[in-house]
């Protein structure tokens, strides 16, 4: 059954191709034909009713006001800029610092040790890369992510920071293997005290088979707790290597959870050469990934606990009702990635929705969004009160640690207290996954939604998944800025 039409493309020439998503055998299919290698069929989702259910939370944004794309040409993916086709602004900015690594693992999007030169921006075109950012209408990204290659080995890395911090970044984070963090606990030091938030963490399992870094994530983590900086574990799932141990994963985090504050899977992508034995093998999709952890952990934590990256969106509209002002906007496409929060309490894990009705809940924050609107100013206080006390009857009665949800949200949108909604993330666990695309399930329509992008030298922003994947505009860029044989790495 054909589900829509779209454009993906051919994963040897990477032509742009008309596409069909097909509903077939309980699975979604990306199927495309290339004049010149013929037909292709994908999978790109192994549970078509979890795709239909997170379809139904599709919000569609209105891109950047700003544009800074060249000419178009090629079109969708070729025409980065962003281009006037972008329908999400920035949610999380990626700035690559270095192209050096001390590692050289299979699955990695950047293949730094295998580029043969040397990409390092100084630190005038990162604070351009940073100006370029901040700009953005009608919101600047609040976050950052420093990446690479692995950028612990710039030794200018906490001044870098601190030049977020400076740009306004709310929200600095560090893409590391913990190699040197785990070594030299005095850089940990250095980078808290110039500003980082969080520590993003590679991290694919809790044996030795699988994680041959566990040893030197733990002296990260040991590292970072005596520091209070806080972590987020980052799995690279592969279907028959590590997929096995998702559930333990979580327990560890959950084990961990004065420091560590969530886990973000990554189901691999195939952005290098890869066979379709490989692909068969180890292809793992959302649906994979979240019914692989009800079965580890006994149910505690179900597929139907995750939700789209747009669930959010009435908050958000609330938000812009009740203040005025634009926020930033979670307007990725659904299929693109899924969360939940976890709560480690007295009586154990304790998933959100085992506390709150949380359909319910987005159905009131919707009606409270609509009724600002509606009744302008003059009795926004009043409609808002009225409002988020109904939310009280989201509140689910056997629900026996009693976490005030609409006590939080009274006091961050009546009062503009934001104390507490940050105590809610502290003693909560972020528990999500992305799952980028590669060259065999590339989704046009996925590319023009995407809100997690890269700052280039050269003044643009490209999409995640253009800039690793497709058009592979990494590449293009790395080569483009490579030092000089008389330029020196930072």
């Amino acid at each position: 059954m054909l589900i829509k039409k779209t454009k993906g493309i051919c994963p040897i020439c990477k032509k742009v191709l008309d596409a069909d998503l097909t509903d077939e055998d309980n699975a979604v299919w990306i199927s495309r034909i290339c004049p010149e290698h013929g037909p292709f069929r994908s999978l790109y989702w192994s549970d078509s009713a979890m795709y239909h259910r997170f379809d139904a939370f599709n919000a569609i944004g209105s891109g950047v006001l700003n544009s800074i794309q060249k000419e178009e040409s090629r079109g969708c993916p070729y025409d980065c800029g962003l281009c006037s086709e972008h329908r999400s602004g920035t949610l999380l900015a990626n700035v690559d610092v270095t192209n050096r690594c001390n590692l050289n693992c299979d699955f990695c999007f950047a293949n730094a040790r295998a580029c043969g030169f040397i990409y390092e921006p100084s630190m005038e075109q990162i604070e351009e890369m940073f100006l370029l950012l901040r700009s953005q209408k009608p919101v600047p990204p609040p976050a950052i992510q420093l990446s690479g290659g692995e950028p612990t080995m710039r030794k200018d890395l906490p001044e870098i920071v601190r030049k977020a911090k400076e740009y306004g970044f709310n929200q600095v984070q560090i893409a590391t293997n913990g190699i040197r963090l785990a070594q030299d606990e005095k850089l940990v030091a250095e980078l808290k005290s110039a500003g980082v938030s969080t520590v993003y963490l590679h991290f694919d399992g809790v044996t030795k088979e699988t994680n041959n870094l566990l040893e030197i994530s733990k002296k990260v983590i040991e590292n970072c707790r005596r520091e209070k900086v806080g972590i987020v574990l980052v799995p690279t799932i592969i279907g028959g290597k590590n997929n096995h141990e998702a559930g333990a994963i979580i327990r560890f985090a959950a084990d961990n959870i004065d420091v560590i504050r969530g886990v973000n899977f990554q189901p691999v992508a195939f952005t290098g050469a890869a066979s379709n034995d490989d692909i068969m093998k180890e292809r793992i999709t959302i649906p994979d990934l979240l019914n692989g952890i009800e079965q580890q952990t006994e149910g505690v934590l179900k597929a139907e606990d995750f939700y789209p990256i747009p669930c959010v969106e009435p908050i958000i509209d609330l938000v812009e009702s009740y203040t005025g002002r634009p926020q930033i906007q979670f307007t990725a496409n659904p299929h693109c990635g899924a969360a939940t929060y976890l709560f480690v309490t007295d009586h154990g894990l304790v998933p959100v929705n085992r506390m709150v009705n949380v359909d319910e809940f987005f159905e009131s924050i919707d009606t409270i969004a609509q009724g600002l609107k509606q009744k302008g100013a003059i009795n926004k206080y009043r409609t808002l009160l009225e409002g988020v006390n109904h939310l009280r009857t989201t509140m689910k009665k056997d629900n026996q640690d009693r976490i005030d949800f609409w006590g939080l949200i009274t006091n961050a949108l009546i009062h503009q207290n934001f104390d507490a909604l940050r105590k809610f993330h502290w003693n909560a666990l972020f528990i999500g996954t992305m799952h980028f695309m590669d060259n065999y399930n590339y989704d046009i329509n996925r590319v023009n939604r995407c809100c997690i992008h890269y700052a280039t030298p050269d003044g643009r922003i490209i999409p995640f998944c253009s800039y690793n994947s497709g058009p592979i505009w990494r590449e293009q860029v790395w080569k483009e800025h490579a030092l000089g044989p008389n330029d020196e790495a930072h």
